[in-house]
């Protein structure tokens, strides 16, 4: 399968919630390292690890991490997860909903995690107006990159990510959203996604509210 394409921009929502003191950090999807470069202007003193199963994009992290691990993280057994992997902070950056089992990783981390640790992490959103939009159309088709990346393999709403943390004993304690501006069909859309809330019983207000954003990145800790 075609594999999402590499970008040499970071994300800079996600790099303003990494901890600027953090002392070992691992970020899974590392891509070309673009956010490994411009964390370490920051805390050059910290070890950055950067997992990549894309053997060329590993290459090109090579430049910015202090290590890189080629390897499907989800397929690693304890002693080598607990050998590499042993760090204060890991990051996500558009990379959990790539996973086969998002779930069962972030519950190996809380395992693994200090107390002062954190999980940050970019995660689209499935209830963005634009996907409900296509499905009232039955137009769900798989893109190059996006919210309909073809590499997704898991979709998360707000509330299905809070929950997803939660079953692994993490508690988010700061986000942002990420919206994308200009969006011309927006406000149309989001008057008869009010009045679907409203149909069903839902909160039409919340309704409204969580179409908008295209990413939520937050920032989780050990409960």
């Amino acid at each position: 399968m075609r594999q999402t394409p590499a970008h040499d921009t970071h994300n800079a929502e996600l790099l303003a919630l990494v901890p600027v003191d953090a002392r070992r950090i691992v970020e899974v999807g590392c891509s070309s390292g673009a956010l490994a470069r411009e964390y370490k202007k920051i805390n050059p003193a910290c070890h950055y690890t950067g997992v990549e199963i894309v053997p060329q994009y590993a290459e090109m992290a090579r430049r910015h991490c202090d290590s890189v691990v080629l390897n499907d993280i989800e397929t690693v057994d304890d002693e080598f997860f607990l050998d590499r992997f042993s760090c204060d902070c890991w990051i996500f950056g558009d990379s959990l909903e790539h996973l086969r089992d998002p779930w069962r990783l972030l519950a190996r981390i809380r395992e693994s995690i200090p107390r002062d640790g954190s999980v940050v992490a970019c995660i689209p959103n499935a209830q963005h107006w634009s996907i409900q939009a296509r499905l009232s159309r039955g137009d769900f088709r798989y893109e190059e990159s996006g919210l309909l990346d073809r590499t997704h393999l898991r979709w998360f709403t707000r509330k299905t990510m809070v929950e997803m943390f939660s079953s692994a004993n993490f508690k988010i304690v700061a986000g942002t959203e990420r919206v994308i501006s200009p969006e011309p069909q927006r406000d149309s859309v989001l008057l008869l996604i009010r009045a679907l809330a409203a149909g069903v019983g839902a909160d039409p207000d919340l309704a409204v509210k969580d179409a908008i954003p295209s990413q939520y990145v937050i920032r989780a800790v050990p409960r």
